[in-house]
C-alpha cells in the first residue's frame, strides 16, 4: 500500500516536481478549492502533467466542474475520476438529473477516460430503495469502471464527512439493510470483479435488471459466508477468487432463466477478459482453456451473447495471456 503524503494548497505545487525523488507513484488531489474551481483544476492539471505525469493521480470531482477543457486535460494524464453520483431533495423528493449525468458520461468515455461514481443511499430526504434501484441501474448504463459506496465501508464509521444511512419515512430499518447487502453485492461483482468490459452483455440474456441481479447475488453471498454481515473482504480478495464466484453465480442464473446453453460462451468472455484485467493490473500470466476463437471473444461481436452463440463455431484450444511489448496479448499454446 502506498504511503500517504499530505500537502498545503501553497505547498503541493512546488512539490509536484519532487514525487519522482520521493518514490509517490499515486496521488489523490483532495484540495477543494481546486477541485471546486474549473480554472484552477485545469492550471493544476497542466503543471501535474508536466511535474508529475507518471504519477497515477486520483480525482475526486464533481461532474459540475467536468468540462472539455478539464476532461481533455485528464485524458493525458494516467488518472481516474472519482464522480459523487446523487441527487437534491426539493419539496420531500429525491431529484436526480439524469441527462446531465448521461452527458458527462459519454464525453468521458468518449475521451477513453477511467471513472467510477460514489453513491450514497437514505441520507437526502425524499430517498428510497425504488430510487436508489433507479439510480444504481442508471449508473450501470453509463459504463462506469467502478461503482463505490462509501457507506458500507466500515473503515468509513469514524470518518465524519460520510453520511451514514438513518431511517425515514421513505427508507425504514430493513430497506437500509437489503440495500447495503445490495451495493455489498454490487460492488463485489461488478467494481471488485471488473466486469464493465462485459457486465451488461452477459445481464441481457437473463432480461433483469442490474438491481434485482445483485439483490440475487446478494442472497447468493449469504448462503455461501461471502456477505457484508459474514466479514468478508472483497477488497482482500484475490480477483480469481471473485471470478469464480462470478462463474458459479452465473452459472446458477442462466439455469435458473432455461438458457443453460449459453454459459459457456458467457464462462469464456468472462475468463478471457478476466485474465486480461490481471496481466494488466497486476502483470499475472494465465493459461485458459476456451471453447471459442480469443480474437471473436475480445470483439463486439461477443457482447452479443445470444447472437455470439448462434453463429460462432466452437474452436477448443488453449491460450497464453502475458504482456506483450506494448500492451497485453495472447497466443496458442
Amino acid at each position: 500500500m502506498a504511503d500517504t503524503v499530505k500537502f498545503s494548497s501553497s505547498q503541493l505545487e512546488s512539490s509536484l516536481s519532487s514525487f519522482s525523488s520521493k518514490g509517490i507513484t499515486e496521488f489523490t488531489l483532495q484540495d477543494k478549492q481546486i477541485l471546486s474551481h474549473k480554472g484552477k483544476l485545469l492550471h493544476f492539471l497542466q503543471v501535474f502533467q508536466k511535474e508529475a505525469g507518471d504519477v497515477f493521480l486520483t480525482l475526486p470531482v464533481s461532474a459540475n466542474v467536468l468540462d472539455m477543457d478539464v476532461c481533455k486535460a485528464c485524458a493525458e494524464l494516467y488518472c481516474t475520476l472519482e464522480i459523487p453520483f446523487s441527487g437534491l431533495s426539493k419539496g420531500g423528493s429525491y431529484l436526480f438529473d439524469k441527462k446531465f449525468f448521461s452527458r458527462r458520461s459519454d464525453m468521458l468515455n468518449t475521451l477513453g477516460l477511467v471513472f467510477g461514481f460514489d453513491m450514497d443511499f437514505a441520507c437526502v430526504p425524499g430517498d428510497s430503495v425504488k430510487s436508489f434501484r433507479d439510480r444504481l441501474d442508471f449508473a450501470l448504463s453509463l459504463y462506469p469502471n467502478h461503482i463505490d459506496f462509501p457507506q458500507i465501508d466500515s473503515q468509513n464509521e469514524a470518518n465524519s464527512s460520510i453520511k451514514m444511512p438513518k431511517p425515514t419515512a421513505t427508507f425504514s430499518t430493513q430497506d437500509i439493510k437489503m440495500t447495503k447487502e445490495t451495493a455489498f453485492a454490487a460492488s463485489t461483482f461488478y467494481s471488485y470483479g471488473r466486469a464493465v468490459t462485459w457486465f451488461l452483455a452477459v445481464l441481457a440474456p437473463l432480461k433483469m435488471t442490474p438491481s434485482k441481479f445483485f439483490q440475487d447475488f446478494a442472497e447468493w453471498q449469504n448462503h455461501n459466508n461471502f456477505s457484508l454481515s459474514s466479514g468478508w473482504k472483497p477488497e482482500q480478495a484475490k480477483h480469481t477468487e471473485i471470478e469464480k464466484m462470478q462463474l458459479a453465480f452465473l452459472k446458477f442464473k442462466y439455469e435458473e432463466k432455461n438458457k443453460p446453453q449459453l454459459f459457456e460462451v458467457v464462462s469464456n468472455v468472462v475468463r478471457l477478459n478476466g485474465a486480461f484485467s490481471r496481466c494488466f493490473g497486476e502483470g499475472e500470466e494465465s493459461r485458459l482453456d476456451l471453447s471459442y476463437n480469443p480474437d471473436e471473444l475480445l470483439s463486439g461481436a461477443a457482447m452479443d451473447i445470444q447472437g455470439f452463440f448462434d453463429n460462432s463455431f466452437m474452436e477448443n484450444s488453449t491460450v497464453k495471456v502475458f504482456m506483450g511489448k506494448e500492451d497485453v496479448d495472447w497466443r496458442y499454446c
